[in-house]
């Protein structure tokens, strides 16, 4: 629903600029360059992509796996191709002071039995039958594939390993027996020591990984694999950087859930993994094993070693017991779009039946690897006048940490549109709470609120925006309704719009005040003085704040479209999200106490503008949470009521600003809000 004003002269110049090398050009440059295709080539994959596919795991799994009842926090995943070898992992996890599951996939060819009876804290367990392809790494994909990681908040990765080669390895050393049994000693070994690790991932919420001492290498180790690593991450429009080039060796670590959970978003299957042939290096297990390292620096997470670990508080370990209660580092509230239903409006607007569905389905990718149409997954094609679905949206939100809702709120000189969701909400049972942000702009056919083609438009003099406050009253009384510090929270899209706001939102407090609602906490989004924002500071205009609402003020910086194989019917423009969210990383350093940070999953607004549409090239399940996490940490030093973070959005689908489970992603942004929330 977010329209976004630039100036054309810019949009034109910045192409001119983004159009550096011809599709023609770049082409051939591409094709010089990548020589044989391996199996995780990215144009094989973009072009498989468009197939219905793969689930991505075994179908006979399917009869199989049944989600935990009542998961652990913590999982163990091991990989078994030795089966002599499979009794000594099992065995080591008698270290683990908390409650865990175990899966093991096996692929010794034979039946496998697992034997948990001596563990007493292993709660669930199943194993898994899988080809001998992939090594290890390929099984563990079509783990993340089927769900299985996604309960989990930690995660013990373990494979039988033996790693023969090692002994004859120019430049590191030891055997594969001693390699491996420093691995087991540093990340199981004792009691004590399982304790100082779950106790390091405790109090630091931007700890992604532990391994052993000698196992996590740079960029000297990477050999033939990192073409194959630049391929792979392409699928996430994700670049390689030289100088990250660190990853845990071997496959044995502790690493935060989120960082496996992930890899749903790379939409790996068995078509992309080498045949076995005995390699060492240079192949799809090898890249995605090296990767684990970059998506977990992206994600702004931090690798260690045992040895490195500090802990302070040594009952920290137990905020990983079943019953121990989480902690919230802040409070996460998505905007919410309530398009998802037909209106007497929209029908005589855009025809009979007209939803947000209408236009996300027509949706055709710009470039090579593009994800339009973006398609749900969990939730399907809903429509929000069923109780049902509201409820199964408030569910899934508040599984993944997600504390409420704002509702874009429209109202127009007294009229209201789209108010059915928010009006059954508000008549109805569901305990989680919400808020609204009156959407004060026009309504026009071009989506971008600007005053031409107006379909329904904002008129101050017919109607004084003072009545709004009236209108929302019995929202503002609500029980549920979100407060900070016991004050409802109330948010203008375009406050300047509104003539002498100053004292339409004085009188608002005085109506407030009057019916028992008591103090508002009146907030302007963040948006550019052309766009209606505030010209000054809030307080000097009688607000109490702002809300961020990427990408409005932040950087804009174009791609070049050099190598993207951009349609030539595209006039629109291709802008770098990774910039953005240095840029936001940058700003939140010196966050006024008063501003209240804004985080935005990606907009893509394709499905509304086709080829003359805004991009953001770079969103990524794995930047997203390093942006989250960044923002709750500017707010960390405030009062718990008062550390409020917003996201771009719940459900704006048209914009691909979505944290709802989709077919592209799955549920790897909500895992990303609670991997950050629950640190």
């Amino acid at each position: 629903m977010r329209r976004i004003t630039i100036a054309g002269v810019r949009r034109r110049a910045s192409r001119a600029r983004a159009v550096l090398l011809s599709q023609k050009e770049a082409l051939a440059a591409w094709n010089r360059r990548r020589g044989p295709h391996a199996p995780v080539d990215f144009e094989d994959w973009a072009e498989r992509r468009l197939d219905r596919g793969a689930a991505g795991f075994p179908e006979v799994w399917r009869t199989q796996i049944e989600a935990f009842r009542t998961p652990s926090r913590v999982g163990v995943l091991v990989h078994a191709f030795y089966p002599e070898l499979v009794a000594e992992l099992i065995a080591e996890l008698a270290t683990i002071p908390v409650e865990f599951d175990v899966i093991v996939t096996n692929s010794t060819g034979a039946a496998l039995t697992i034997d948990t009876s001596a563990l007493e804290l292993a709660r669930n367990t199943i194993v898994l039958d899988t080809e001998n392809h992939g090594r290890d790494i390929l099984p563990m994909v079509q783990v993340v594939n089927a769900g299985l990681l996604d309960p989990y908040e930690l995660v013990l990765k373990l494979h039988t390993k033996r790693s023969e080669w090692r002994g004859e390895h120019d430049s590191l050393s030891g055997s594969g027996l001693e390699w491996r049994t420093t691995l087991l000693e540093n990340l199981l070994g004792s009691r004590e020591n399982v304790e100082t690790i779950l106790g390091a991932f405790a109090q630091e919420p931007d700890l992604g990984v532990v391994t052993a001492p000698g196992s996590l290498l740079g960029t000297e180790y990477w050999g033939a694999d990192f073409e194959l690593a630049a391929q792979l991450l392409k699928r996430i429009e994700l670049g390689v950087d030289q100088e990250r080039l660190q990853f845990p060796a071997g496959s044995f670590y502790w690493i935060r859930a989120f960082v496996l959970q992930g890899l749903r978003s790379l939409m790996m299957t068995e078509a992309d993994f080498d045949e076995e042939l005995g390699q060492i290096d240079g192949t799809t297990a090898h890249a995605v094993e090296r990767s684990i390292g970059l998506l977990s620096t992206e994600a702004g997470l931090r690798m260690t070693v045992r040895t490195d670990l500090s802990v302070l508080d040594p009952e920290g370990w137990r905020r990983y017991l079943g019953k121990a209660p989480r902690i919230r580092r802040a409070r996460v509230i998505p905007f919410y779009l309530p398009q998802f239903h037909a209106t007497p409006e929209n029908d005589a607007w855009w025809g009979k039946g007209f939803t947000e569905w209408t236009n996300v389905t027509a949706a055709r990718p710009v470039y090579l690897g593009h994800n339009q149409p973006n398609l749900p997954s969990d939730l399907g094609f809903y429509d929000l006048r069923l109780d049902a679905v509201r409820q199964e949206q408030m569910d899934l939100a508040t599984a993944h940490g997600i504390e409420g809702f704002m509702y874009y709120h429209y109202w127009f000189a007294g009229q209201r549109l789209l108010n059915m969701p928010i009006d059954n909400l508000a008549g109805g049972e569901v305990n989680k709470p919400f808020c609204i942000m009156w959407a004060n702009e026009n309504w026009t056919r071009r989506w971008d609120g600007r005053a031409s083609d107006v379909l329904m438009g904002q008129d101050y003099s017919r109607v004084s925006a003072e009545l709004f406050i009236d209108d929302a009253m019995h929202f503002l009384a609500d029980p549920r309704y979100l407060r900070i510090n016991g004050k409802p929270v109330l948010a203008v899209y375009r406050i300047a719009q509104i003539p002498d706001y100053p004292s339409v939102v004085e009188h608002w407090r005085k109506q407030a005040s009057s019916a028992g609602v008591g103090e508002l906490i009146i907030l302007s989004v963040d948006v550019a003085k052309e766009f209606d924002g505030l010209a000054g500071k809030a307080s000097a205009e009688g607000i109490d704040g702002t809300l961020g609402f990427p990408p409005h003020n932040l950087l804009w910086s174009w791609v070049p479209h050099g190598g993207l194989r951009v349609d030539k019917r595209f006039g629109g423009n291709i802008l770098s999200y990774q910039a953005m969210v240095a840029d936001a990383e940058r700003k939140m350093l010196r966050l006024s106490e008063s501003s209240y940070p804004g985080v935005m999953v990606t907009f893509d607004n394709t499905a509304r503008r086709q080829w003359k549409s805004d991009v953001w090239f770079g969103a990524n399940p794995y930047t997203f949470r390093r942006w989250l996490s960044a923002a709750c940490s500017a707010v960390a030093e405030r009062e718990p009521d008062s550390r409020v973070v917003f996201v771009n959005a719940w459900n704006e689908w048209a914009e691909s600003a979505v944290l709802e489970p989709s077919r592209r992603f799955g549920r790897t942004y909500l895992q990303a809000v609670r991997d950050v929330v629950h640190g």
